[in-house]
């Protein structure tokens, strides 16, 4: 069965045969629920050679997914938090969706260089001086 479609943002909108989504056993709490249903969601989209996905994305991908992106190109997000599959299943999509979004975000923009003020000129050769006054103060003492 292939998933929903997953709208991102306005301009981004990934379709359902793009994300492939497998149900495992998933640990932690949840009784005997845990040992007998597959609530577990492992959501993978291939990044890399996805039509729906800009450019942006594509290249801030290995930098947002970090170890989620394999070296494929292939993103996994996981999530096993809740007991119930359907909690799991949006739970994961909503991960890829900020991840995505993240990836998506336009670089900052470049650092203006600027001089130091004329007081903070002042206040650090002041601050030096005081340093310097105190190691000079630590060495032998003379006996005159």
């Amino acid at each position: 069965m292939p998933a929903d479609t997953l709208y991102i943002d306005d301009t981004i909108t990934i379709a359902g045969w793009e994300m492939t989504e497998s149900f495992v056993l998933a640990s932690g709490p949840g009784g005997q629920n845990v040992n007998k249903v597959a609530t577990a969601v492992e959501l993978r989209i291939d990044i890399m050679n996805s039509p729906s996905l800009p450019e942006r994305v594509k290249q801030n991908a290995r930098r947002v997914f970090g170890r989620k992106l394999s070296k494929d190109g292939v993103a996994i997000v996981f999530s096993d938090r809740f007991r119930s599959q359907d909690r799991n299943r949006e739970d994961a999509r909503e991960r890829l969706k900020e991840l995505i979004l993240q990836a998506n975000q336009p670089p900052p923009p470049p650092r203006r260089k600027t001089k130091p003020t004329k007081g903070s000129i002042e206040r650090r050769l002041k601050a030096k001086a005081g340093r310097g006054e105190i190691k000079r103060g630590r060495g032998k003492v003379d006996d005159d």
